[in-house]
């Protein structure tokens, strides 16, 4: 499966055929600013919360790809009452059929809040299904014992995880939650954006390798290939 990342929380993933993007935050990301927004593919826009730094370029993406929009149930409604045509609003625990394959939504503890500063609902995370394999991203949240029935119930190839710490699951928590997911590759994202939530690359590839898993970290706009 590849998967490209272009900063921040934000990536994709090709699976069952088609383009997965995850949390489009680029515009406004000065970490990102060789990525060509305008270039960037999509089939699918998931969106985990409401918070700005995982939605500002979902219009913009969305209104020129066509690609349909996957979202938490308020997050959804507030993407359709600014004109995205698109859009599936589910809840967590709820699952829809794709022609890809299959996204369940996942729970996940942060807050959300729209960019207008209205009610955002919960967060969540996915677990995706396709032919090419299965993976989950947590979305912004903190460890939980959640995770576990992931991992009971779902095999993995990957999972991708926040790694920044502050907002968020640190590596320590990160690695803890592939152990209850069951995944020996995470991908790592959520780091380095903001000076709170910058990370010592060398320290969490060792604390990793010292676990015992396989940690990507993918410059942005650099794609890899997860086995």
């Amino acid at each position: 499966m590849k998967l490209t990342y272009y900063g921040h929380a934000c990536f994709s993933v090709q699976a069952g055929g088609k383009t997965l993007l995850f949390d489009p935050f680029i515009t406004p990301n000065p970490l990102a600013q060789k990525i060509d927004v305008e270039k960037i593919a999509a089939d699918y826009i998931l969106i985990s919360h409401g918070h700005g730094d995982h939605v500002a370029d979902v219009v913009k993406i969305a209104d020129r790809t066509g690609a349909a929009v996957i979202a938490p149930y308020e997050v959804g409604s507030w993407f359709e009452g600014n004109g995205v045509k698109n859009v599936q609003s589910l809840n967590h625990g709820g699952a829809t059929k794709t022609d890809f394959g299959r996204v369940k939504l996942t729970a996940a503890i942060h807050s959300s809040s729209m960019p207008d500063g209205s009610y955002g609902g919960n967060p969540c995370g996915f677990v995706i299904e396709s032919s090419d394999g299965n993976f989950y991203y947590s979305g912004d949240t903190a460890l939980t014992m959640d995770m576990k029935l992931i991992g009971e119930t779902t095999k993995l190839r990957f999972a991708v995880f926040p790694i920044g710490d502050f907002f968020t699951l640190g590596i320590e928590d990160a690695l803890r939650a592939a152990d209850f997911v069951k995944v020996d590759k995470i991908v790592g994202v959520h780091y380095d954006t903001f000076p709170p939530i910058t990370v010592d690359h060398g320290a969490v590839l060792k604390a990793a390798r010292d676990a015992g898993r396989e940690l990507l970290l993918p410059g942005i706009g650099e794609s890899v290939e997860i086995q």
